[in-house]
């Protein structure tokens, strides 16, 4: 398969990448640390193609996907996991305004952009990694929990969008994973990210619509949505 991760240089993305290489799939990665993008490259050179990419530059993504069709074809499996998160308690704008242009514009113009390119190729498999934080809003980080509600109901969109097609959409909600994104004091039930895209990798497989990961954030995921 070719597969596109946009946000593969560390994390979620950077775990599946390490995935599907081992697999002797085609993997474009793009992020925005080149350094990290040029050691992928070399370790796995035969199945890598790393390019330089910020998503809330959007015309930089436009012209990725453009040389990406261009080389490979088509893309059969695109996933989302490029994202920012800020604890911004004294609500800096800079900081709000820079979690809404990856979050919301630079992640919107991905995903509406991807989608573009399945429906001319008449297939494709889009996987967004949203957040159970998108289901309750935070005082500490209000431009990040806010940027994921908008990605939750912008993946049902495009889920209903789809039907009828075969264009499948999937969404990945994860709650804590012990990543650089998982961000203050207290935290509790912070998931393994091994273990965590272990189950991602199982979902993607069997084209779930949903999963929320791990099982236990499925509690909170469920308290959330019905009694908040």
């Amino acid at each position: 398969m070719n597969i596109l991760i946009i946000g593969a240089t560390s994390g979620i993305g950077h775990c599946l990448w390490k995935y599907y290489v081992a697999k002797d799939h085609n993997v474009i990665v793009t992020g925005r640390r080149k350094e990290l993008l040029e050691n992928m490259a070399k370790n796995f050179p035969e199945h890598t193609h790393a390019i330089l990419c910020d998503i809330s530059h959007t015309k930089l993504l436009d012209n990725a996907l453009a040389s990406i069709i261009h080389k490979y074809g088509q893309i059969d499996l695109a996933i989302v996991c490029a994202g920012i998160g800020e604890l911004n308690p004294n609500l800096d704008v800079e900081t709000e305004l820079s979690t809404l242009s990856v979050n919301v514009m630079g992640w919107a113009n991905a995903v509406a952009s991807i989608y573009r390119v399945f429906e001319r190729q008449k297939s494709g498999h889009l996987v967004t990694v949203t957040s159970v934080g998108g289901l309750q809003p935070t005082p500490v980080a209000p431009s990040y929990s806010a940027s994921k509600a908008f990605q939750i109901n912008y993946t049902k969109s495009l889920q209903s969008k789809a039907k009828g097609t075969d264009i499948i959409i999937t969404e990945i909600r994860p709650g804590l994973v012990d990543t650089r994104m998982a961000k203050g004091e207290g935290l509790f039930w912070v998931m393994p990210l091994d273990k965590v895209c272990r189950k991602i990798i199982k979902a993607i497989d069997k084209k779930q619509k949903r999963l929320i990961v791990t099982r236990r954030w499925r509690i909170i995921n469920f308290i959330l949505k019905h009694f908040m």
